[in-house]
């Protein structure tokens, strides 16, 4: 497969905070992302669960399914109950054709309240990341033996969130467990995109791309925000609006086959979804051409 490009719904409708676009419907969402000129969507709270009602509404607009996002409780449950809880979201990828799985652990996260600053993010101690690894490796040996590749994917607000944590993880894990490089939690977490591209290219098989606003991310941290108190002030943005060096980060991708994904959160009702669709679409696929992944 070469490179497409689709979209997270979490620019029209935020999952972490329903009050964040969720009045807008699943219908306009995928007909704006069809006009932004998106193939694919990752999935939302609003879409179907059942792959033959999901399959035919993603083509109703010309899209694919490309993943979805699964919460992982690894570090309070066995391998085998996560994989029993795993079996019907997995089984959703698998019969609309995703060939890969966003992964994330989330057993003591703090992304989705409001009330807990990022300060107070869970850390894993030195001692925990092997047995960690190992698990994640344990579902990742699972998933791929069906056809599907586990994608970690670090996110602010979790015990992979920093460039260290990124690091371990990565020392912790077999080759079956792959790296979804998001340039925005990257960068919040003090990581550059480009150094993270560059050394795991051969371990990376998704990409989202989001945006960072410096001054608010300055702000974040100055205040001792939450995230959803960071994403509600505009922390994120699409591709081309913010600080990231997009061309620089996809030049470290020579070779990369698959999805890159538009993910930025919608933060405001004042905010068009389709406008930053629309740029943020355009933007990536000039950053994809000036890497030389994309003619």
């Amino acid at each position: 497969m070469t490179i497409r490009i689709g979209a997270n719904p979490i620019g029209w409708s935020n999952d972490d905070m329903t009050e964040l676009g969720g009045h807008i419907p699943l219908e306009q969402c995928l007909r704006e992302a069809q006009e932004a000129g998106f193939v694919g969507m990752e999935l939302g709270n609003k879409f179907p669960r059942k792959s033959e009602t999901l399959k035919a509404t993603l083509a109703e607009y010309g899209h694919s399914l490309v993943s979805g996002w699964y919460s992982s409780e690894l570090l309070t449950r066995s391998v085998k109950d996560e994989l029993l809880n795993l079996r019907p979201h997995l089984d959703l990828l698998k019969g609309c054709g995703a060939d890969v799985l966003v992964f994330a652990e989330t057993s003591n996260a703090i992304h989705g309240d409001i009330n807990i600053p990022l300060s107070k993010r869970p850390v894993l101690h030195d001692k925990d990341w092997v047995e960690f690894g190992n698990r994640v490796t344990e579902i990742g040996d699972a998933t791929l033996a069906e056809g599907v590749r586990l994608v970690y994917h670090h996110h602010m607000g979790t015990i992979v969130q920093s460039e260290e944590d990124i690091h371990n993880f990565m020392r912790v894990t077999g080759p079956s467990v792959h790296l979804l490089l998001d340039t925005g939690h990257a960068t919040w977490g003090g990581a550059d995109p480009a150094t993270l591209a560059g050394r795991y290219k051969d371990r990376i098989s998704h990409v989202h791309t989001k945006d960072i606003r410096s001054d608010i991310m300055k702000k974040a941290a100055d205040k001792n925000m939450s995230f959803l108190e960071a994403v509600i002030a505009g922390v994120y943005t699409v591709p081309g609006d913010g600080m990231i060096d997009f061309t620089t980060t996809l030049k470290e991708l020579q070779g990369y086959q698959g999805w890159v994904i538009v993910e930025a959160e919608q933060y405001s009702e004042e905010t068009s979804a389709l406008s930053f669709a629309k740029l943020g679409y355009a933007n990536l696929v000039k950053y994809l051409q000036e890497a030389n992944l994309l003619d």
